[in-house]
């Protein structure tokens, strides 16, 4: 009930955004806050869901496009507007190809398949593991890699 009554009295609010854009006329378009001060000189004061309601029409109306959201302001699109930056920007215009041009195949991805007429490939012999008496010592003297875990003995108490 008490929507039907701020409908009769104010315009939808994608009008009162398009006549606050347009009574304010600034060439770099308007903010939020301007767009909220103008709607509420014009219209007196507002119910407690004005900013939220303003946010969510300047959202969808900047969304589906009859909004550009630049620098912070908001303008109505037009012939001299620039193009917009986001996921809703038209595709960039494709030239056509003069009759007669034949297009090369794509470059192929990834690992090239295996020839099936090719001859096997021998594996390489492992090498012989050498006694850890005759391994290679480093430079330091102490024997490559992690040590060897040793088993604690237990004490000797002499009671054996």
């Amino acid at each position: 009930m008490a929507t039907e009554f701020v409908n009769k009295i104010h315009p939808e609010y994608p009008q009162m955004i398009y006549e606050a854009l347009d009574a304010l006329q600034q060439k770099e378009g308007s903010n939020k806050s301007s767009i909220s001060k103008y709607i509420e000189s014009k219209y007196g004061n507002m119910n407690d869901a004005h900013s939220k309601l303003l946010t969510y029409h300047l959202d969808r109306m900047k969304q589906t496009g009859e909004l550009i959201f630049l620098k912070n302001n908001y303008i109505k699109p037009g012939p001299d507007a620039p193009p917009k930056r986001s996921r809703g920007r038209p595709p960039k215009p494709k030239t056509t190809l003069p009759q007669g041009t034949e297009i090369a195949a794509p470059k192929p991805r990834g690992r090239p398949k295996k020839d099936p007429n090719a001859p096997p490939t021998s594996k390489k012999p492992k090498p012989t593991s050498v006694p850890s008496d005759l391994a290679p010592v480093s430079k330091t003297g102490r024997p490559r890699g992690r040590p060897r875990k040793i088993t604690p003995q237990p004490p000797q108490n002499g009671l054996e």
